[in-house]
C-alpha cells in the first residue's frame, strides 16, 4: 500500500498494527506480525517468567526481548512505553525508554502518560513515535507535542484505556478532523469488515490487540485462548479502576472485582485483589478464571487460534472482497 501514510511512516508493507499486550505480546508474535507486513509490538513484560520490582532488571529483561526480536525478523517493529504516573511509575518508563534509544528501535508506541515526556527525547534519536489517546482533545496535544502518528481506541477495545466511552465508529472520525497527522484506530476490529469500516471512517491505519492474543505465536496460556475462542456475544465487561478503565473477558474474577465495587470497597482494597489477580495469573499461571484478562468485544467474533500470519492474510485478502460486497450493495444509488 505504497500511498497509505502509515505505511510510508514506518516502513511496513500493510497498515496494520500489533497492540501490545502486557504478558501476551513477546518476541515470537511481535517478529511474525512483521514479518506478514504489519508491525509487530513488544509488551512491557511479554517473554519474562514474574514479576520484578528491579528497575535495571526490568530494563535488562527489555533489552533482551528487542535483541531476540532482531534475531527473528529484519522488519520494522515497535516496543511499547508506558509513561505511568508520578516518579514511582516513571522510574521504569525512564529506563526503557533509555533501552529503546540504545538498541536503535524503530518505532515507539507511548501510552498511559502525557506525551510530553517522552517524545522528544525519543524522535531526537530517530524513533518514530505513535502515541495512544481516547478523546480528540488529546489527539490535538499530543500532535501539539510532535509525535508522528495517534492511536485511538474506542471503548469497544481490550486493556487499559481513559474513563471516555466513546466507541470506535465515533471517535475515529473526531479524532481525524482534529489533527493534521495519521491517525491509527483500534477497538472491535478483527477482521476484514472491521478493517474496512475503519478506513472509511478515515483512519490511516488499524490497531489490533485481542485478535492477536488468540494467535499460536502469542504468549497468552492456553487457557486464556481456549475462553477468547469460548465467548460469545456479550462476553466483556468494562471495570472502573483508580486511574482507568479495563475492558475484561468475562469470568469469575470481574464478577468479585465488581461486587467488591458495588459493596463499597475502597480503593485501596480493589488495588490488593488486582495485585494478587493481575494478567501475570491470567496470561502466564492460567487462572483464566480467577484471573484479570484483558480483552476486547471483539473476542465474541474469534472462533480459531491459527498463526498472526493467517489473520494478517485473511484481512489482507479481505479486503478486496468486503470491499466489492460494499460496491454491489451500493449499486444504483
Amino acid at each position: 500500500m505504497s500511498n497509505n501514510q502509515i505505511c510510508e511512516l514506518l516502513g511496513i508493507r500493510y497498515p496494520i498494527i500489533q497492540a501490545p499486550m502486557n504478558w501476551v505480546s513477546g518476541a515470537e508474535l511481535t517478529a511474525a506480525v512483521s514479518n506478514a507486513g504489519g508491525l509487530g509490538t513488544l509488551g512491557p513484560n511479554a517473554g519474562s517468567s514474574d514479576i520484578t520490582a528491579d528497575v535495571e532488571e526490568t530494563g535488562e529483561r527489555f533489552r533482551d526481548r528487542i535483541r531476540e526480536i532482531k534475531g527473528l525478523t529484519r522488519a520494522p517493529f515497535a516496543v511499547n512505553i508506558t509513561v505511568g504516573f508520578g516518579e514511582e511509575q516513571q522510574q521504569y518508563s525512564r529506563k526503557t525508554v533509555a533501552v529503546a534509544i540504545e538498541e536503535k528501535v524503530p518505532v515507539a508506541i507511548v501510552s498511559v502518560g502525557s506525551p510530553g515526556v517522552y517524545t522528544q527525547t525519543l524522535k531526537a534519536a530517530g524513533i518514530k513515535v505513535l502515541h495512544a489517546v481516547s478523546t480528540a482533545t488529546h489527539a490535538v496535544k499530543a500532535e501539539a507535542a510532535g509525535v508522528n502518528a495517534v492511536i485511538c481506541e474506542g471503548f469497544e477495545a481490550g486493556g487499559h484505556k481513559g474513563f471516555t466511552e466513546l466507541t470506535t465508529m465515533v471517535l475515529t472520525p473526531m479524532v481525524v478532523d482534529a489533527v493534521n497527522i495519521p491517525v491509527i484506530t483500534g477497538g472491535g476490529i478483527g477482521d476484514a469488515r472491521g478493517a474496512l469500516a475503519a478506513l472509511a471512517l478515515g483512519a490511516d491505519g488499524i490497531y489490533m490487540g485481542t485478535r492477536f492474543m488468540a494467535t499460536l505465536e502469542s504468549e497468552s496460556h492456553e487457557q486464556v485462548k481456549t475462553g477468547i475462542v469460548q465467548g460469545k456475544d456479550v462476553c466483556t465487561v468494562s471495570l472502573p479502576k483508580a486511574q482507568m478503565l479495563a475492558r475484561d473477558l468475562s469470568n469469575q474474577f470481574t464478577k468479585k472485582y465488581l461486587q467488591m465495587k458495588s459493596e463499597g470497597a475502597s480503593n485501596q482494597t480493589l488495588e490488593q485483589y488486582l495485585s494478587g489477580h493481575g494478567q501475570y495469573h491470567s496470561q502466564f499461571l492460567g487462572q483464566a478464571d480467577e484471573a484479570e484478562v484483558c480483552c476486547g468485544q471483539v473476542a465474541g467474533l474469534i472462533d480459531n487460534v491459527g498463526t498472526a500470519g493467517e489473520v494478517m492474510t485473511d484481512i489482507v485478502n479481505g479486503l478486496g472482497r468486503e470491499l466489492k460486497t460494499l460496491n454491489d450493495r451500493l449499486a444504483g444509488l
